[in-house]
């Protein structure tokens, strides 16, 4: 069932070495610590098809994606000189919908990174029950270290690298970190110059004067939000006059913390790449958004003590958002986070045996394939609206998707507490049965 495309030459090895994480005592009845990422998705699908009695062979068709493709391709920089660069397309699987995902520029990304971002889409998509797989993309590059003309270059020559495989009905990017609309206005139009037609269900997440959607931008921060709203709950306490901190300040992070600042609660810690900042009585957070347009980074304002990303994490707050990368909270941390409740905005940012102390120790974590997903769903609009040609407001946008959102976290919880299971595990045992479902319902071929 599974292909592959490659390069000549690609090995198949890891691009990039990831930074290993600190070592810290084994914990009895956790799971060994990890850091690569495919590593902890496989063992999060292992626990979920253990739980479910997974047919083995159902089991082992999720453990592979259906289809990768890695690409060396030319960049001429403005100096005049040559670059290969390196990227990747991994479309995890198809059987409930055409495979969605976003596209990274990161020196860090490789395959291992991509896969796995590609199976949390996978369930991420069908947790909130729409009609797509999991996908996702990656190029080996700073986006920082690139003028605009360099990085528009590296984006049409790798779209078209990929457009054997992508297109409005089988696989749609989206932007993801070190990407923007832009970026996707770019690939758009480099496929769409492909087919001789304008293609703007090609991607989502793209500017609204080319087919984007309207909220998609504050999509997955106003979803944040939402879940956060219905978690605090869970500990007695309301949004309003709550303590957050939240670790990143991008397309993620820096939208949810402006939206908790609208919506009352105490924002007391932001962190971005640089550093972060922390003040017991509340952060100005429009300032703060302000002062990172301005100069790249909030680490120049000087409304809060200097504090580092990690730091951040173990602070004494009601809700903790790690929404920067993958691997923060690990076994060397997990028993200082203390938060009451930890939403998940970035993709894999716990590890699994992170969160086997997390739930002992009784926080209450939202993972991150229902707390994020409110990008998808407005992507989702998006692709809707684009193939229909008809557009909604961002009023209506907003609405559905927060719908969605709380009656995805409906039905987790209830599998969580009727199955006296934590909130992953819950989410994952709905997501991965509904793939399941759908490969048996419509059979192995031949």
């Amino acid at each position: 069932m599974s292909s592959v495309i490659s390069k000549p030459g690609h090995t198949g090895h890891r691009s990039v070495r990831r930074a290993e994480l600190p070592t810290a005592p084994h914990r009895e009845g956790a799971p060994p610590e990890s850091s690569n990422p495919y590593s902890n998705a496989l063992q999060q699908l292992a626990n979920a098809a253990e739980y479910l009695n997974l047919d083995p062979g159902l089991h082992e068709v999720l453990k592979h994606p259906q289809r990768e493709l890695t690409v060396h391709f030319p960049v001429k920089m403005e100096n005049g000189t040559t670059r290969i660069f390196t990227g990747f397309r991994v479309q995890h699987n198809i059987a409930r919908g055409p495979s969605k995902g976003g596209l990274r520029y990161s020196l860090q990304t490789d395959l291992d990174e991509v896969r796995a971002l590609a199976m949390w889409m996978t369930w991420k998509c069908a947790i909130v029950n729409i009609p797509f797989g999991g996908a996702k993309g990656g190029v080996i590059c700073d986006p920082r270290a690139l003028s605009m003309l360099e990085l528009e270059r590296l984006t049409r020559r790798y779209t078209s690298e990929i457009s054997a495989v992508i297109g409005e009905h089988t696989d749609i990017p989206a932007p993801d970190m070190g990407t923007n609309a832009q970026t996707m206005a770019w690939v758009m139009d480099t496929y769409s110059l492909s087919r001789g037609r304008t293609v703007a269900a090609v991607v989502t997440g793209k500017p609204v004067a080319i087919g984007g959607s309207e909220g998609r931008a504050d999509a997955t921060g106003r979803g944040i939000v939402c879940i956060a709203g219905e978690a605090i709950k869970e500990v007695g306490l309301k949004l309003s006059g709550s303590t957050v901190a939240v670790q990143g300040f991008g397309n993620v992070g820096g939208v949810a913390a402006r939206i908790f600042h609208e919506a009352g609660a105490r924002v007391v810690a932001v962190s971005d790449a640089i550093g972060g900042l922390y003040n017991p009585i509340g952060l100005d957070i429009p300032a703060l958004v302000e002062c990172a347009n301005r100069d790249g980074t909030l680490t120049t304002h000087g409304g809060g003590e200097k504090i580092g990303a990690r730091e951040l994490l173990e602070l004494d707050v009601d809700v903790l958002v790690p929404a920067a990368v993958e691997n923060q909270i690990t076994a060397e941390n997990a028993d200082r986070i203390r938060a009451k409740v930890v939403i998940e905005g970035a993709n894999g940012p716990t590890t699994p045996t992170a969160d086997h102390i997390l739930r002992e120790r009784g926080v209450f974590l939202v993972p991150d394939v229902l707390a994020n997903a409110g990008g998808v769903i407005v992507s989702y609009f998006e692709w809707v609206q684009d193939l229909q040609c008809f557009f909604w407001g961002e009023d209506e946008v907003n609405a559905k998707m927060e719908t969605i959102m709380r009656r995805a976290y409906t039905d987790v919880r209830r599998m969580a507490q009727q199955s006296d299971i934590d909130m992953r595990l819950a989410a994952y045992l709905i997501g991965v049965k509904r793939v399941a479902d759908a490969i048996t319902i419509r059979g192995i071929y031949p």
